[in-house]
């Protein structure tokens, strides 16, 4: 049996044993780091050989990104002239600061494709090693930004380890790392954020008591560099939370104290997201009245969204789709079903393809709300087709709206229900054994 090649053994170490793996994944970090370019399987068979010919520039920073290494690593020829990881160039050598390499590959360059298994992620000891500059800064935060793009995509499940690995590497940086104090507040900003992010992704997936371990680490972090930005962010998340745990007043309370923090930074799109948080906590304490207000606060603020400071990155979901949504939350809570199926409809028609999980979340959402009204055909329907969502999301949070949509549809005698909930039950059933 012929000796596996570098390129061979460095697929079945990330879980691509099959060319259709391969091709998949290659696909998915295409797309991701914006590279128009696809693979054959007979060039895949190509590069399994001995001397595989040289990638071209597109498909050498694909390459790149998905295996967090430069391919020459892998036994590629090359780099081709030119060839670049995003605006870095790719590090032909090391000098006296820190190795650039190291830092592409710790900085989630290797989590840029789709299923990549967490072990497959490499550490370096880059901290200590020279000096950490803006160019390293940059780079650790396009690793934030990547977890948001998977996060949005797919859902907190499968992204949390990634970022869980992503804030220890920050951290080990911090600790062992050579920098002066105004980088050194940047990396301690980083890291509450990517801690913020974690606790994010553990409440999508939902594992509460670590979101609320995560979110305790940002405040802490928002609270020692006084950054009102960090604190709204983890005061509208924990907001989110308490409502999803029944503590409406708890929820209104954490989103009033991101709001006057907001208020005082002047994003209209920041205080449009926090009102609607606000709405979905009066909501459940079906004060009606108010909740509706608040709403009418949060659609008013989104249309003021090209004036005042722009908002954070973690804040660009927020829109018309997320406050349809919020908007058909608000009178599920207070029992219109028929009035908020209206608002779900809309959501999920205005709703962005690269919002995967959410998608799949309003579908759902919609198809309860669907049932309520005594829609039942249309909402079996709607439940059914969540289906295509499904197959690419990982999110606590959506498994159990879908275990409720199971639940409503077994209550309700039609064939439509029966054959829907069966189907649906089939999936949670094939998610429980995976």
């Amino acid at each position: 049996m012929p000796e596996l090649t570098p390129f061979e053994h460095a697929c079945l170490a990330h879980g691509w044993g099959k060319p259709a793996d391969f091709l998949r994944a290659f696909e998915a970090a295409a797309d991701l780091i914006g590279e128009t370019i696809t693979v054959t399987d007979r060039q895949y068979r190509r590069w399994r050989q001995p001397a595989p010919p040289a990638p071209r520039a597109r498909a050498w920073r694909t390459l790149h990104a998905m295996f967090g290494v430069c391919p020459s690593e892998i036994g590629f020829p090359g780099p081709p002239p030119g060839a670049t990881v995003g605006k870095a160039p790719l590090p032909a050598q090391k000098g006296t600061s820190v190795d650039r390499r190291a830092f592409l590959a710790d900085s989630i360059g290797a989590a840029a494709t789709v299923g990549l298994p967490a072990r497959a992620l490499p550490l370096s000891s880059a901290g200590g090693t020279g000096a950490i500059g803006t160019t390293h800064l940059r780079e650790l935060r396009a690793g934030l930004h990547v977890l948001f793009e998977l996060d949005a995509t797919y859902g907190g499940s499968d992204v949390r380890s990634l970022s869980v690995r992503h804030l220890s590497r920050v951290r080990r940086i911090i600790n062992a790392g050579k920098y002066p104090d105004t980088i050194g507040r940047q990396l301690r900003l980083l890291s509450g954020e990517i801690a913020e992010h974690c606790g994010w992704l553990y409440y999508d997936a939902d594992e509460q008591d670590n979101a609320k371990h995560f979110w305790g680490e940002a405040l802490t972090t928002a609270t020692m560099l006084r950054d009102a930005n960090l604190e709204i962010l983890v005061f509208s998340s924990m907001s989110l939370q308490a409502c999803h745990e029944g503590r409406a007043r708890d929820g209104l309370d954490l989103a009033r104290a991101a709001q006057d923090r907001a208020t005082r930074l002047g994003s209209p799109v920041l205080q449009s997201l926090i009102a609607a948080r606000e709405a979905r906590a009066l909501s459940l304490m079906a004060d009606g009245t108010s909740a509706r207000r608040r709403m009418a606060d949060a659609m008013r603020l989104v249309d003021r969204s090209g004036r005042g400071r722009p908002s954070p990155e973690w804040a660009a979901f927020h829109g018309r789709a997320e406050l349809d949504y919020a908007q058909g939350l608000l009178y599920t809570e207070l029992g219109h079903h028929q009035a908020a199926t209206g608002f779900l409809r809309a959501a999920l028609a205005h709703q962005e393809a690269k919002y995967g999980r959410n998608r799949a979340l309003y579908r759902l959402t919609l198809a309860r709300g669907l049932i309520g009204a005594g829609e039942v055909d249309e909402g079996a329907a709607q439940a059914v087709a969540s289906l295509d969502d499904l197959r690419e999301v990982e999110s606590g949070r959506v498994m159990r709206r879908l275990t409720e949509v199971v639940g409503s549809l077994r209550t309700v005698d039609a064939v439509s229900a029966r054959d829907a909930a069966e189907e649906l039950a089939e999936h949670l059933k094939t998610k429980g054994a995976a």
